[in-house]
């Protein structure tokens, strides 16, 4: 029996990230920064001073998509790339002040994004659907 569209369960998840990275865009674009660059600088306000491998191995990108992202946020003026003491190789991100004052509009930004995706789902349901993603992604790795 032949599966429809709507029955590949990878088709729905793609679905729904086009759906929720079109709406982030939007809401970012007046700001001059787009959501994959916004996932880098997400994290280094969490902390700042993470080098580009760290980088890529929690976004599972590959080290040349996060070297050309940062490398726009550096043209733009929201980090700095800082060769590491120990490997000069090894380059590290910080904010400048550009970028630390970005964060007080994006930051209000995304968790009212977070709040408004959430809607109506429990904490439960979030937990569930944190293990079943993370299942999945095991299965294809």
């Amino acid at each position: 029996m032949k599966l429809s569209l709507n029955d590949y369960i990878s088709i729905v998840i793609h679905q729904t990230d086009l759906t929720l990275t079109s709406y982030v865009k939007a809401k970012l674009a007046p700001l001059n920064i787009a959501p994959e660059q916004n996932l880098i600088m997400m994290l280094l306000w969490e902390k700042d001073g993470m080098t580009q491998n760290e980088m890529a191995e929690k976004l599972y990108k590959d080290k040349t998509n996060i070297a050309r992202m940062a490398s726009n946020l550096e043209n733009k003026g929201f980090i700095q790339r800082v060769p590491g003491k120990e490997d000069r190789r090894s380059l590290k991100l910080y904010l400048t002040d550009k970028g630390k004052e970005l964060g007080h509009s994006v930051i209000p930004l995304a968790e009212e994004f977070n709040r408004q995706v959430c809607n109506g789902i429990t904490d439960e349901e979030l937990k569930e659907l944190r293990k079943i993603l993370s299942k999945m992604r095991d299965n294809v790795r």
